[in-house]
């Protein structure tokens, strides 16, 4: 078989940052812990993200395997995920907190903000030869519960983290989709200076 290091790099015409090319989001993990000065690098990461006011209107909630917090996430998230979550030493949910603190009014791009933050939890967890991907199938009430979340913060996504493991260990639908070759729309299709008129 192929490298998976080369099949899963990303390929462009125009050059990006090698680390924009590296990451993605496995399926296999390895049961490896992940040590904790490199959970404080990438999450420090996340915090350096640009939000509306400074609100820094992310929150996160981690588990390492074996604890209470882990337990609880996996619970939330739909079968089809727990399936192969379960292998990752970390797992993690994201919550947008829905007002500012400054005049307690709605906040439309709190959802945009985690999202830009856990961008880069992404990006400094891929360069520290670490991996996430991201779910959105959960139960976001069975999560709130478990955590006794306050009203005012909503929950975004699941995460699972940590160093990739052998595709070997998925089932074959996951496995062939673990395998594949990335692919991404050209910008002529997303970037526009009418509506559905290149801009570039």
């Amino acid at each position: 078989m192929q490298n998976l290091d080369t099949v899963k790099r990303g390929t462009t015409d125009i050059p990006v940052e090698e680390i924009f090319l590296r990451r993605w989001s496995p399926r296999a993990f390895a049961k490896q812990a992940v040590a904790d000065r490199d959970l404080q690098a990438v999450f420090s990461a996340g915090g350096w993200a640009a939000s509306c006011f400074n609100e820094q209107p992310w929150r996160f909630l981690v588990g390492r395997r074996g604890d209470s917090a882990w337990k609880r996430i996996l619970e939330a998230l739909v079968a089809s995920n727990q399936a192969w979550a379960s292998a990752a030493p970390v797992l993690y949910a994201s919550f947008a907190k829905r007002t500012f603190t400054l005049n307690n009014q709605p906040n439309r791009v709190a959802q945009h903000d985690v999202g830009a933050a856990s961008a880069q939890i992404a990006l400094q967890a891929t360069e520290l030869g670490l991996y996430v991907h991201g779910m959105v199938g959960f139960d976001p009430e069975k999560l709130r519960s478990a955590f006794q979340v306050p009203d005012d913060f909503e929950p975004v996504a699941c995460w699972a983290l940590g160093y990739r493991g052998e595709p070997d260990d998925l089932s074959d639908h996951l496995k062939q989709r673990e395998i594949e070759p990335r692919q991404r729309k050209p910008l002529l299709d997303w970037v526009f200076s009418e509506w559905g008129k290149p801009a570039l």
